[in-house]
């Protein structure tokens, strides 16, 4: 794990693509100076990376580039959530403050301690949070420049089990479950969605995870602003809890392929 390791990185698509493929949770790397405020010793992190990373979503985020006839640009977290969870506001999701995962997480998916109750979070929201929302920012208002409208999809995973730290967890999990917002989600981008993962034996909306994300900036007032989280079960394409990945993998980049294609069709690029 290298203390150097740029937080994040922004991977150009197609130039007039409205497409950002966004993947937040995909990375294990946990640089040294964050890891001295982890009280897991290594075994145990270990586990828990294995169990909180979203393994192997920036593969198939690639992948899906690769096969879509224009490719979306990426936008892809480099370090682990255990370091900063770039999805959680840290003025916001109080209930996920509740149980030691806001933005800056204290508690385990197992509900053990990560970090001291009193850790001071500013540092790690300082020094990694705020530079990822800013270049999240500005890669949507690029997108929004050159292509008049973005779709941001989120691309994550989730445990075939329900895991202590979630909330909501005893819905339906199926195969594909799309995240989606009441301003941002349109009703046609869900149905493209349903649509290209529709061979998986199932999608579900918003259960066992709900939401999308939105760079704050447009949050609630940008319409042009278009987005939609895809969570794969981790079972359709690997061995959980985080072990390697099988020809589920190919499948499910297909599949978002077909998606970004969509997509961009609708908007017109």
């Amino acid at each position: 794990m290298n203390d150097t390791t740029a937080p994040y990185r922004l991977v150009p698509g197609a130039p007039d693509s409205p497409v950002i493929l966004h993947v937040p949770h995909s990375s294990r790397t946990v640089p040294p100076q964050v890891r001295g405020g982890i009280v897991l010793d290594d075994e145990a992190l270990e586990r828990e990376l294995d169990h909180i990373t979203d393994s192997h979503t920036a593969a198939i985020a690639e992948e899906a580039a690769a096969l879509s006839g224009a490719a979306p640009w990426r936008f892809v977290n480099q370090l682990s959530r255990l370091v900063v969870d770039p999805e959680r506001f840290p003025d916001e999701r109080e209930e996920m403050r509740a149980v030691g995962m806001g933005a800056v997480y204290t508690r385990t998916t197992h509900g053990e301690v990560l970090r001291a109750a009193d850790t001071d979070e500013q540092p790690l929201v300082e020094r990694y949070f705020h530079p990822y929302s800013a270049a999240m920012t500005d890669a949507v208002a690029r997108r929004l420049e050159a292509a008049g409208r973005v779709v941001v999809i989120d691309v994550h995973s989730y445990p075939t089990g329900r895991l202590p730290y979630e909330l909501h967890g005893d819905g339906p999990r199926p195969p594909i479950c799309l995240g989606t917002d009441s301003f941002h989600t349109s009703a046609e981008l869900l149905a493209l969605a349903e649509k290209a993962f529709g061979d998986f034996g199932g999608t579900g909306v918003d259960s066992p995870f709900a939401g999308t994300y939105v760079p704050l900036r447009y949050y609630g007032t940008e319409r042009r602003v278009g987005a939609l989280m895809v969570e794969i079960r981790r079972d359709v394409y690997m061995t959980e809890p985080g072990g390697p990945a099988g020809a589920g993998l190919a499948r499910v980049a297909a599949a978002l392929a077909g998606l970004v294609d969509a997509v961009t069709e609708a908007s017109g690029a």
